[in-house]
């Protein structure tokens, strides 16, 4: 795998994902790119999917960790998440709630009484060296209820970013599902 294939590189939310504009004071909100090679699949579903299942080891021991200091606050974790059948819950990637599919981008989240955040896992084609290239953005925008939300996203956001980075770059490195 190239490096080029393996890079991810900060980007502003773009302008075309569902999430871009969602809140109108974001208290997170960031985006990271990867290059996705010519044969990978092109369902934001499944590329979502691979990407959530295939993350490193420490990232669910990171998720422990932190499940065992949220629920203290009642806040849900992700264990609840994942086996929440409460009437009208919808499928969900991971422990991620399934907001909307679209052909280029599905947008997965979760609502709690601390915040709401949304994830995009957005195709975008870009010009790269005189080519076009397809990107997968990863897009997180998080909006804030009260001040334990805020103390919150100021706790986790260093964690998050490594995750984030971490995942697309693991995924690359593992190599994409092919159509």
């Amino acid at each position: 795998m190239t490096n080029a294939l393996s890079s991810v590189l900060p980007v502003a939310v773009p302008a075309e994902s569902a999430v871009s504009g969602l809140y109108h004071a974001p208290d997170l909100a960031d985006a990271y790119a990867v290059r996705l090679p010519d044969d990978a699949i092109d369902d934001p579903e499944l590329l979502a999917r691979f990407l959530f299942e295939h993350q490193a080891g420490w990232v669910g021991k990171l998720m422990s960790v932190r499940d065992a200091i949220v629920g203290r606050f009642g806040l849900k974790t992700t264990r609840q998440l994942r086996t929440e059948t409460s009437p009208g819950s919808r499928e969900r990637v991971e422990f991620f709630r399934i907001y909307t599919r679209s052909a280029r981008e599905i947008i997965l989240g979760e609502n709690d009484s601390h915040l709401d955040f949304r994830v995009s896992v957005l195709q975008q084609t870009r010009d790269s060296d005189g080519d076009q290239s397809r990107y997968l953005i990863l897009s997180t925008v998080v909006h804030c209820h009260n001040g334990l939300g805020r103390f919150y996203i100021l706790a986790i956001a260093p964690f998050h970013r490594l995750v984030v980075r971490s995942s697309l770059r693991r995924a690359a490195r593992i190599g994409w599902p092919t159509a």
